[in-house]
């Protein structure tokens, strides 16, 4: 069946959106391992955050037979290389890559050896694993070998000889056809831990590829959620801090022996260094609760079942784990807790000061309403002095016009003409001055 690439020439349905293809086909990119028994697995994971795609590509490259591959073949993240005597899986996550080496079991290392030496016999062309770039983080050496499981005790006995009778986890996973997986969870001399796999002999190369890429995956996660450990530890000094200097600068707002505008300063200034702290690390610690939560999905599709006298995967990862995820989780909540009081305390501050203000603000609203009550009455004193100076002028030019009437005969008595026009000036003065008034200043 041919593949659908481009829709252009569709009839049957609209335009494809840019990326319906790419997204239909990433479950596609990842195909399932598939491991022959006997097997030797290595795994090497690095920190490759600051690792760009092109070193990578390089130094896949330098692989014997490789000199065709092209930086675009790696632009889905992962890739499968079939080389002589074993295949190479390159995969990049998020911030870290992995490298996945599965060859044949040398007869040196098989079941019935005590603590074999595996490295020696690897494929890869010398020190092409120590060049990789990037830091390492995770190295497991996984072997991969059938077994009787009748009887899981005599099997786990071998187990712990070929573990060269260390401490170790050990537990029966799958459902129907049940594997045997041992482990000691140590880091030896050469950088890597080392598991051991021993499954029945009809057990599918699928299944197989299962188990491994479970096993290294819940490894993987496990370091990569202790990765926000180191920091919730640096955090606590810090946060200590940051709580006793909130813890007093409420204390002062209760009590008030400081200014609003100074505890502001402090409160904002607090504010910030917590945002910034949450900003850094806040990534780190949701990192940490994903990979929690994908360790114990991997733990769940193992199906373990225990072996008497043997501590199994999932509780050895549950009582060594859980109190350091305990520790980042907490800190995390902390973070929040804490960015939210200082929240609610600059609200109980902004309270106060908003208060503050509306009381000085009712207090000059009071002082410029009793100014405008003096101002109103001395408006109206200079009315009333105003409507007496203009009568005394005009009754004075009334008076005036009377006694030139007297003068050429019209008026026998300008005083008493004069005096009885007093009122009737005053009221019409009185008048203007209020029509004025109304009409100009309301």
């Amino acid at each position: 069946m041919k593949q659908h690439t481009n829709s252009s020439h569709n009839n049957w349905l609209p335009p494809d959106d840019p990326l319906r293809v790419s997204l239909h086909n990433e479950v596609h990119t990842r195909q399932s391992q598939k491991i022959h028994l006997p097997a030797l697995v290595v795994y090497v994971a690095v920190i490759s955050s600051d690792i760009t795609l092109k070193q990578e590509y390089e130094h896949l490259r330098r692989l014997p037979g490789q000199d065709a591959i092209t930086v675009d073949d790696l632009q889905h993240n992962f890739i499968r290389l079939r080389l002589q005597g074993y295949t190479l899986r390159w995969e990049r996550h998020t911030e870290f890559t992995s490298y996945l080496l599965v060859q044949h079991l040398p007869k040196t290392a098989q079941l019935g050896e005590v603590d074999p030496e595996l490295l020696s016999s690897l494929l890869l062309p010398e020190g092409w694993l120590s060049a990789i770039p990037g830091k390492t983080f995770s190295a497991i050496k996984l072997v991969m070998v059938h077994g009787n499981l009748e009887n899981p005790e005599e099997m786990l006995l071998s187990a712990r000889n070929w573990f060269g009778d260390r401490t170790i986890v050990a537990s029966l996973v799958g459902k129907n056809i049940r594997s045997l997986v041992v482990t000691d969870f140590m880091l030896r001399d050469t950088g890597f831990e080392r598991m051991l796999v021993i499954a029945p002999s009809n057990i599918s190369v699928t299944r197989a590829g299962r188990i491994a890429q479970r096993l290294v995956e819940i490894e993987t996660y496990r370091v990569m959620a202790l990765r926000g450990l180191p920091v919730a530890k640096k955090l606590d000094s810090t946060l200590s801090k940051a709580e006793k200097q909130l813890a007093s600068i409420t204390d002062q707002l209760k009590n008030k022996v400081a200014s609003e505008q100074e505890l502001l300063d402090r409160l904002v200034s607090l504010a910030v260094h917590i945002e910034r702290l949450t900003i850094e690390h806040m990534y780190r610690f949701t990192a940490t609760r994903a990979y929690d939560k994908m360790i114990t999905q991997r733990i769940n599709e193992l199906k373990e079942k225990a072996i008497p006298g043997t501590q199994i995967i999932g509780e050895f990862m549950w009582r060594r784990l859980s109190p350091a995820i305990a520790k980042i989780k907490h800190t995390a909540q902390r973070m929040g807790t804490l960015s939210g009081r200082i929240s609610y305390t600059s609200a109980l501050l902004r309270t106060q000061v908003n208060i503050l203000t509306e009381a000085q603000n009712q207090l000059l609203l009071e002082k410029l309403t009793r100014g405008q009550e003096l101002q109103l009455q001395l408006q109206k004193t200079v009315e009333g002095l105003s409507i007496a100076a203009i009568s005394y002028y005009i009754v004075s030019l009334i008076l005036y016009l009377a006694k030139a009437g007297e003068v050429v005969g019209l008026l026998a008595h300008p005083e008493l003409v004069t005096g009885v026009l007093i009122p009737v000036v005053l009221l019409v003065v009185w008048y203007i001055t209020r029509y004025i008034h109304n009409k100009y200043l309301k």
